[in-house]
């Protein structure tokens, strides 16, 4: 079966258009662009200037075994703040007014071992288009002993899932650069995905299979070249990747499966009585607004909502069109999903985990 889900054209309360009209002229009124400015880019520089000096130190340090290991937690770190911050808002078109600074940036996905090309295809097409519909966004489609929608298939381990799942967060990563990427090529591929998404099949497959080699050549071989134990370096790099997957997975899950946000399932030929922007209300949370140091370190992705309906504002400016979009969400009546704490946002987690593991459906659309 092909599924499929429309939304809506017909938005009698002039929500969206409203909302629209009121964040533009923030930006119009106070004379700041949508794009980066220069906080965005001397985050740009911490970030990378951590993940290149973390890397320096494992080739200086490569006779020390602790330095080599340090080495490999500061790159873990500074890869969260390149995926999170750098790499996100460059795949959305929101880092630079400038196209070609978008694409050079976006390519700081495949520096870390991953894909921009399936990043761009999961993540801005099918999950932005479809958030929480299962069949159609990837990101809660059923995973190795996870289900992260109501509508997964249920398993008999799934009970203990909210034991175990944090603990299969820290593999994300490391799953992205040795097989999932691939799989996905794949897939996009033979569907005819790549195409319909505005990619070249062989292009893609080459890039893919060149940066990956580059990538392992790097992270694993230079360092045993300049002498470094080889168990120290699997271990370094196992750790790196247990530290951004960890981090990286938990801001997403804490986005969309958490209490609040609903879930949808695709049919064939299915039409949603939600608009595309309504939709994204009622799918997303937000959570720790007010933590300036998370809100730094996540890229602004605490602010979910304002994310999904704005993905192509840089993520500097989520703080301050929070509000305009607050308001104009309860002006219309609608939900606004929001967690002030990051201990209950982890705690709604591990709650909708639970109620998902026993089959129960928490707070679901139809």
């Amino acid at each position: 079966m092909q599924y499929s889900m429309r939304f809506s054209r017909k938005d009698s309360t002039n929500f969206f258009k409203t909302l629209r009209q009121r964040v533009n002229n923030y930006f119009v009124d106070n004379q700041i662009a949508k794009t980066g400015n220069s906080k965005m880019y001397l985050k740009t520089a911490v970030i990378f200037g951590a993940y290149f000096g973390g890397y320096a130190l494992i080739l200086a340090g490569a006779s020390s075994s602790w330095l080599v290991l340090l080495g490999y937690t500061i790159l873990g770190f500074a890869m969260s703040g390149i995926g999170l911050c750098i790499m996100h808002d460059s795949n959305h078109g929101a880092y630079s007014k400038k196209p070609w600074v978008n694409k050079v940036l976006s390519y700081s996905m495949n520096l870390v071992g991953g894909s921009t090309f399936t990043w761009k295809v999961q993540h801005n097409v099918l999950h932005h288009s479809y958030t929480n519909v299962y069949h159609l966004d990837e990101d809660i489609d059923d995973k190795p002993f996870l289900r992260l929608s109501p509508h997964g298939k249920l398993r008999g381990y799934h009970r203990f899932q909210h034991i175990y799942a944090f603990f299969l967060y820290c593999f994300a990563t490391l799953s992205w650069v040795i097989s999932k990427d691939f799989k996905q090529l794949y897939q996009y591929n033979s569907t005819g995905l790549t195409k319909k998404s505005g990619f070249n099949p062989v292009q893609e497959t080459i890039v893919m299979i060149i940066s990956k080699a580059l990538y392992y050549l790097y992270i694993i071989g230079i360092p045993l070249w300049f002498g470094a134990h080889w168990a120290i370096v699997i271990l370094g790099f196992i750790i790196m990747h247990v530290i951004a997957g960890f981090l990286i997975t938990v801001v997403f899950q804490l986005a969309h499966v958490v209490e609040g946000p609903e879930h949808f399932e695709a049919e064939e030929d299915g039409i949603s009585e939600n608009t595309w922007a309504i939709h994204q209300i009622r799918t997303t949370a937000n959570f720790s607004t007010k933590n300036k140091f998370i809100t730094w370190c996540v890229g602004g992705l605490n602010f979910q909502i304002e994310h999904h309906l704005f993905p192509h504002i840089c993520h500097i400016h989520y703080p301050e069109i929070s509000k305009i979009v607050k308001q104009t969400v309860e002006e219309f009546n609608l939900p606004y999903h929001e967690y002030q704490r990051l201990s209950r946002a982890v705690g709604s987690h591990v709650k909708v985990l639970k109620s998902f593991g026993h089959g129960e459906r928490l707070r679901i659309g139809a």
